[in-house]
């Protein structure tokens, strides 16, 4: 099987926490962008899982390599989980994470801190061409922040409070967010299984 590894994403915020987490297993991880490869695909699951199934069997498809995908978002409980799978689509696709945070933010005024429960979800699914399948899933708990704090990080990190650090996850560098991330701890697990299943292997020191 060949090493090419193509993770279905255009955003290059991610893309760095890809390979920051995967620069210890021997594959050449490439971008949609970078392949070619259709990001366009209708995400009309029900589940963050299906719908990282639904973009990796597309990528798997139309690429001929082994393509990963992941689908993540923020759940905030008070709001009934909202944002939700509709996180990156929350208020439209092309609004600024500037303008998502604030209103959120607006939308918890006044709600005390025990009901400000929320967490970042990612599902990832990884489809080889011969169509088999592997995934996992990783979570982080925290709260919705009182405001906006932290310039590390990308969408809603600045406003997603995690009280055993005493800091938002927009306020930790990208190397260490990637050890206790909800995309941190999904990548991790996926490549564990994947060097066990023997289709990854680690770099050779």
């Amino acid at each position: 099987m060949s090493n090419k590894v193509v993770f279905a994403t255009g955003n290059e915020g991610k893309m760095r926490e890809i390979r920051d987490i995967l620069k210890d297993v021997d594959v050449e991880l490439f971008s949609s962008k970078q392949v070619g490869l259709s990001t366009d695909v209708e995400e009309n699951g029900t589940t963050f899982m299906e719908n990282a199934l639904i973009k990796a069997r597309a990528g798997a498809k139309e690429s001929g390599y082994m393509v990963l995908a992941d689908d993540s978002g923020l759940e905030i409980d008070y709001l009934g989980k909202e944002p939700g799978i509709y996180s990156a689509r929350y208020m439209g696709e092309d609004t600024s994470y500037d303008i998502k945070n604030a209103n959120l933010l607006e939308r918890m005024e006044g709600v005390p801190e025990e009901k400000r429960t929320a967490r970042f979800v990612c599902a990832i699914a990884a489809v080889t061409p011969e169509g088999e399948e592997y995934t996992s899933l990783g979570t982080i708990e925290g709260r919705v922040a009182y405001e906006s704090k932290g310039v590390h990080g990308f969408g809603y990190d600045p406003i997603f409070y995690v009280p055993e650090l005493g800091c938002t996850t927009g306020e930790i560098p990208e190397s260490e967010k990637n050890k206790i991330s909800h995309r941190g701890r999904a990548l991790t697990m996926m490549r564990e299984k994947l060097v066990a299943e023997g289709i990854w292997k680690e770099k050779q020191e």
